[in-house]
């Protein structure tokens, strides 16, 4: 479920959502490294930056989700995408994977505007795919039939040992990577039970 065997064409063309989204990803980071774009621009107007999303940038709760602070940033989250996203993107179908990708990440970022200074600046993923870890355990707890035994253990050991690695690690979001799983958890439980 977790190991991907797919040739590159075949995962596009399987997991177009998650393909997608990882292109967005990287085609941002390009536009903030490259010195031939208006990177200042990109990274000012994109990155949540919650002193502005309260004076009304309120697209600041959403663009976060697609902005990365460097190319180990993007290049891990994006590859965290790869592993579990494809098996939530073919159980959900398109457009409920993107719902709950998306919802989860917002419901992040505005626990981050809520919970942090105004001086706060946040960018990344995180949030989103700790949601996906979240539903994936709603499934676990209200769905067990949905995933085998060992699917179900990789998946609670991850999010566990991802938690733990959140309060570990410097520069982490860590309100939007706990609100990001809890809102996963939650659309999946509203769905499940």
């Amino acid at each position: 479920m977790f190991t991907r065997t797919e040739s590159f064409r075949e995962f596009i063309r399987l997991y177009p959502i998650v393909s997608i989204i990882i292109a967005i990803h990287f085609i941002l980071y390009l536009l903030t490294a490259v010195p031939i774009f208006p990177n200042y621009w990109f990274k000012a107007t994109f990155s949540g930056v919650n002193l502005y999303i309260t004076e009304g940038e309120y697209w600041r709760l959403f663009t976060p989700i697609f902005m990365h602070g460097g190319f180990t940033h993007a290049v891990f989250n994006s590859f965290s995408l790869v592993l579990f996203g494809p098996a939530l993107e073919r159980l959900l179908g398109k457009g409920k994977f993107l719902f709950v990708y998306l919802t989860a990440g917002i419901i992040a970022n505005v626990a981050t505007l809520l919970l942090e200074p105004l001086t706060y600046v946040h960018v990344g993923s995180s949030g989103a795919i700790f949601g996906l870890f979240g539903y994936y355990i709603s499934i676990i707890f209200f769905r067990k039939n949905l995933l085998s035994q060992q699917n179900s253990q990789t998946i609670l050991i991850i999010s566990a040992l991802s938690v733990v690695m959140t309060f570990i690690q410097p520069n982490i979001n860590i309100t939007a990577h706990i609100f990001g799983l809890l809102g996963g958890f939650l659309i999946g439980a509203i769905r499940y039970r």
